[in-house]
């Protein structure tokens, strides 16, 4: 949508935004013609000596184990005993599954063991078994993000503002060094994605909107990851296989939406979305992930004309193409574990994290009857052990399995230190920055001393919630960094976050933001910071009423509508997500002793900044383009400039922003309602955490129903993503009768015996319940429009804090299964 439509139109089309996506693609066709897109350069892949090996290699392989290469598993659903009998090629870690026998969120050790559990494996096959090593991925996407202690970098959308890829080289083999140093080989990453909305909860996996920035960030980040093209025995110098990320079109999908259709001209998919892949390929990138998402109409892990003819073929890439959770399923005529399609468009590996075995034995079927030709099982295994070769991993030498100190190291965390420097974009001062290190500072809000706010999704687990301070002990968040800066030149800096004091502050620093999301979860509906709920902008109001001068630190990752904010501010820092290393931004805003500055700030804007919460997609050169600051927009102490009133008219309907909280602090925000049959009494009580948060239900005898709904939802990608619905509640009498759980709307409403969660219970208790439950019990999970039905006989009195959709899969249940 062309930023300037009128915001009413905007947000009406917005709200029927989904349904639109599922509609009939539009005229243009998802068919590529291979003579317009560019070719890349000679990648240093192949040599005569690799593919010798390879193809003597093939030679001795049976059908089943060249079917294996082509199949990836997760580690939560496969254990390094089933490489006996499942000759797999790779296996993966995801963002929340566990190493074995550990949570996941483990340091070194555990990763480490679970690594060589799974090689020793793969290599222990003997008698007419060809041993061939695995490929172990992960999701190391700001470092080694899924191990306690690592480095973390800032997100790319704070990388991005940096406009500096020589450091990019140096995040890149810094992130190879912890990686490979847990015996782990292969990053997924780096994201290509040039994100065209900002609604995509994806949009801070791309570095900018300006295909420019992605394409001098693409080789940058593959030689720092991989060694330049042509390095032998590449996990024996440290480097790890990199997959840039994900091919094609993934941030240009209509209404923003996660996993959805890019409509736009083949022109435009060339000039946009495919800036940063020549550059990778040029650079050597081992392996390139299929997006989940379509091209007009047709999903990419099907699309034979750009996996095949444009990828493989017109841009000459010569290392495999892996697919992504599950994205074979979307496939039409496809399911998890069913897609002889995807081979056959071009998929070298697919990613079956839980599907692995029914797809696995599916395609040696399909291979047997005709379906995929052997000379394309053959490319496939061929194109997998080239990189298998390439890597060293047929090379039984680990010296970086040996050197513990690589994770968190030193000279790694001064160069993350560096790049939350170098990303800070400083968008608004009034002279109150630089604060004197003399100072007397305050510095509050809920992102001051939290590392996981500061480090946002893709940290510890998928989402990045959940994580206490303790989980980073290499980490230091943003108050303790400016706290040493403040100490060191005579001054105090107290932390209170909620901005109380006794003594009147000479400052106060104000750390806010977006709480930790990944895809799905992190999707919105508008560009609005809190709707409805500015706990920020009262915190900030409530010190410049005490005549406080106040700097803001934002944490995001995109732009948002934050006029209030901005001018309840009289400095205003974009911090983006800038990881583990808090002092980073102390360095920028904490002066001398006399105030003058240590370091100033150079981060420009790779995004542009909204002036209203409508301005959805908002990019450079479109029609219409009116931001608030511009790409490349960022003072400095150099260069200042001054901000005037801002208007506070959002211009959006603030309840089309929530998706996934259906009842919290007492109410259902909308645009869900809370609904009871009448003979239900309800009271409102005290909540766990919050005065009055909860609604009293007392059912009388019999039967009677609380249904909480209101607005269409599809769940089907949450669901595939082994998310949950959470409850938090309190049972203050027991049910004298069944209780079930369901989900109303679609074709079918299914049921959950659930019982069990209510009996017996004292005092306050949270569950989750995999969506998946929802699913096997009979819910069409792509049409919801009641997400909490809850049943029950009486006498029966149930408190209810909180209903909302979170990941956290390792604490989920099926109740009643």
């Amino acid at each position: 949508m062309p930023a300037g439509l009128k915001l009413l139109l905007a947000t009406t089309i917005l709200a029927a935004a989904p349904a639109i996506a599922q509609q009939a693609p539009t005229a243009l066709s998802g068919v590529a013609h291979p003579d317009k897109w560019p070719a890349a350069k000679s990648q240093g892949l192949i040599d005569p000596a690799t593919e010798k090996f390879v193809t003597d290699l093939l030679a001795k392989m049976t059908l089943e184990e060249k079917v294996g290469q082509m199949i990836q598993a997760d580690i939560g659903s496969i254990k390094p005993e089933d490489l006996a009998v499942y000759p797999l090629g790779s296996i993966l870690a995801g963002g929340s599954s566990p190493p074995i026998g550990a949570p996941d969120r483990s340091p070194r050790g555990p990763w480490l063991a679970t690594a060589q559990a799974f090689q020793k494996a793969a290599l222990a096959r003997k008698g007419s078994h060809v041993a061939i090593p695995i490929m172990f991925g992960i999701d190391a996407v700001h470092g080694n993000n899924n191990v306690v202690g690592a480095t973390l970098f800032p997100h790319n959308v704070g990388l991005g503002a940096m406009r500096d890829p020589a450091l990019m080289e140096k995040i890149g083999r810094a992130t190879a060094e912890e990686t490979s140093s847990v015996g782990i080989d292969w990053a997924f990453g780096p994201t290509l994605a040039v994100p065209q909305d900002e609604r995509w909860g994806r949009a801070y996996e791309g570095y900018s909107e300006e295909p420019e920035v992605v394409r001098s960030y693409a080789g940058a980040m593959i030689r720092g990851l991989q060694g330049a093209p042509g390095t032998k025995d590449r996990l024996q110098k440290g480097y790890v296989a990199a997959s840039a990320k994900h091919f094609l079109g993934d941030g240009g999908t209509f209404g923003g939406q996660d996993q959805g259709d890019t409509r736009v001209s083949e022109d435009e998919l060339i000039r946009i979305h495919n800036a940063g892949y020549p550059g990778a390929i040029d650079a050597g990138t081992m392996t390139v992930m299929a997006s989940f998402s379509s091209w007009n109409g047709v999903k990419m892990h099907g699309n034979k004309s750009l996996l095949t003819d444009v990828l493989k073929g017109k841009m000459g890439f010569d290392g495999f193409v892996v697919g992504d959770w599950n994205g074979h399923a979307q496939v039409p005529g496809c399911t998890p574990t069913d897609c002889a399609a995807t081979f056959n468009a071009g998929l070298d590996m697919a990613m079956a994290p839980d599907s692995w075995k029914g797809l696995y034995e599916s395609t040696i079927a399909h291979v047997k009857d005709g379906t995929i030709p052997m000379a394309r099982v053959d490319d496939a295994v061929r194109r997998i052990l080239r990189v298998k070769v390439q890597m060293g991993l047929f090379n039984a030498a680990r010296p970086y399995e040996s050197k513990p100190e690589l994770v968190g190291a030193a000279e790694h965390r001064a160069i993350a230190r560096q790049a939350v420097a170098e990303s800070l974009v400083l968008l608004k001062n009034s002279g109150v920055l630089p604060v004197k290190a003399s100072a007397n500072v305050l510095v509050a809000g809920p992102g001051a001393d939290s590392m996981a706010q500061q480090s946002g999704g893709w940290t510890l687990s998928w989402q990045g919630d959940g994580n206490p301070n303790s989980m980073f002990p290499n980490g230091e968040t943003i108050f303790a960094g400016i706290q040493a800066a403040v100490k060191a030149g005579g001054g105090t800096a107290t932390l209170s976050a909620d901005g109380s004091f006794t003594a009147k502050p000479d400052v106060a620093i104000v750390v806010f933001g977006e709480e930790p999301y990944a895809e799905m979860r992190g999707d919105v509906r508008t560009l609005e910071f809190q709707p409805g709920d500015k706990q920020a902008l009262a915190l900030l109001k409530k010190l410049k009423a005490a005549g406080v001068p106040v700097v803001s630190v934002f944490l995001s990752g995109r732009p948002l509508w934050v006029n209030p904010e901005l001018n309840a501010s009289d400095a205003f820092v974009a911090a983006w997500l800038p990881g583990s290393e808090g002092a980073g931004v102390a360095d920028v805003l904490i002066g001398d002793k006399a105030g003058k500055p240590r370091r100033d700030f150079t981060g420009k804007l790779s995004f542009s900044w909204p002036k209203t919460a409508g301005q959805f997609t908002l990019n450079r050169g479109e029609p219409g383009y009116d931001p608030l600051f511009a790409f490349g927009y960022g003072l400095s102490y150099a260069k200042p400039g001054n901000v005037g009133a801002l208007s506070e008219v959002s211009g959006v309907d603030a309840s089309l922003a929530n998706t996934s909280i259906f009842f919290a602090k007492g109410v259902a925000p909308a645009p869900f309602s809370f609904a009871t049959d009448s003979k239900i009494t309800r009271k409102t009580v005290d909540g766990p955490a919050t005065q009055e948060g909860a609604q009293q239900l007392t059912w009388p005898a019999g039967p009677a129903t609380l249904r909480i709904g209101g607005s269409d939802l599809d769940l089907s990608r949450e669901t595939n993503g082994d998310l949950s619905l959470r409850l938090v509640y309190r049972v203050d009498a027991g049910p004298t009768g069944p209780v079930r759980l369901s989900m109303e709307g679609g074709k079918n409403t299914g049921t959950i015996d659930a019982t069990s969660l209510f009996t017996g219970k004292r005092g306050w208790q949270t569950v989750n319940v995999l969506l998946k439950c929802y699913q096997k019990n009979g819910v069409d999970v792509t049409k919801v429009n009641a997400p909490i039905v809850l049943q029950a006989n009486g006498p029966f009195t149930l408190s209810l804090a909180e209903a909302k959709i979170v990941s956290d899969p390792a604490n989920s249940v099926c109740p009643g299964q």
